[in-house]
């Protein structure tokens, strides 16, 4: 039985995590500011600290006695990183540090201990070589995507300086329950799944050909738990995606047989500088983690609807 640090744990993800730990024996320790994040998503019992991920006191209190961390305290809105650049700056990248720094020494003895963090397809860009692997060039065209890229750096950083073993995960499109439709933060699915459920037609920008890497939010934490268990201070990236590209018209349509229901779909003008392809290459982590996704689209959208 292990105990771990999960920043963001009252999250989407990171609520789901917990789930994982405490199901399998472990102590999880939730850092959490709550901006998006809800309690209402955790089991009772579990220690939450709200505090800020780039407050130095607040994550040397929360890894203290932990046997690694898993950092996963974000803000994902491209539009506030675009309304708000420094700050967004300050959670993603100087949150990142702060951790890390903290797990130089938070280890008994004053020794490291591994952390485990998010990174995302957004530092591709918008890459035109298909499927993506981790050798793809890296081009971000967001602050968070630059910010995503900036916390890989200073993962090698800790690695290979100080000692710090860390794994980076390049989500890609994750869904599942208790991903919030109203939040800026949420993901097509679940915009579409409450359009559904709530009766009112699916809108579409441009013609739905578009198409995204959808990974089923249980498949993200599989990898998230193998990479913790697998921890090495070789500053590892995984891309974290099924390899499989859906059309977001597919998607629609897919999302309403699932629901037995059915709608008009609205097409609206396409978003200027929308990324019109993009899917993963999940070699790379099936070869490393000795795991790969296994929901089915069809499977995982049943289990957001329900």
């Amino acid at each position: 039985m292990g105990r771990y640090l999960v920043t963001g744990g009252a999250g989407f993800i990171g609520s789901h995590l917990v789930d994982a730990l405490l199901a399998r024996g472990d102590e999880a320790v939730v850092l959490d500011d709550l901006s998006t994040g809800h309690l209402s998503n955790l089991p009772p019992g579990v220690r939450v600290i709200q505090g800020d991920v780039a407050d130095v006191n607040a994550v040397s209190s929360a890894v203290t006695g932990v046997d690694g961390c898993f950092h996963l305290a974000a803000v994902a809105s491209v539009q506030r990183s675009n309304e708000d650049w420094l700050g967004t700056h300050r959670t993603n990248l100087t949150g990142t540090i702060t951790v890390l720094d903290a797990a130089r020494t938070a280890g008994s003895n004053g020794s490291q201990i591994p952390v485990v963090y998010a990174s995302s397809a957004a530092v591709y860009g918008d890459a035109k070589d298909l499927p993506i692997s981790e050798t793809t060039p890296t081009r971000p065209l967001t602050a968070y995507g630059a910010d995503k890229l900036g916390s890989e750096l200073h993962a090698r950083v800790a690695s290979h300086v100080h000692g710090v073993p860390t794994t980076g995960m390049r989500f890609f499109n994750v869904y599942g329950p208790r991903q919030d439709p109203k939040s800026p933060y949420s993901g097509v699915i679940s915009v579409f799944a409450e359009s559904v459920m709530t009766g009112r037609r699916i809108g579409i920008h441009g013609d739905g050909g578009q198409t995204r890497d959808f990974i089923f939010v249980g498949d993200v934490v599989d990898h998230l738990m193998a990479a913790m268990a697998t921890s090495t201070t070789t500053s590892r990236v995984f891309n974290v995606c099924t390899g499989n590209a859906t059309s977001i018209l597919y998607l629609a349509r897919t999302l309403m047989k699932a629901a037995g229901r059915s709608f008009e779909i609205k097409h609206g003008p396409a978003r200027a500088g929308d990324i019109r392809e993009s899917v993963g290459d999940p070699s790379r982590a099936i070869a490393g983690l000795g795991l790969r996704a296994v929901t089915p689209l069809a499977d995982g959208l049943c289990t957001l609807l329900a």
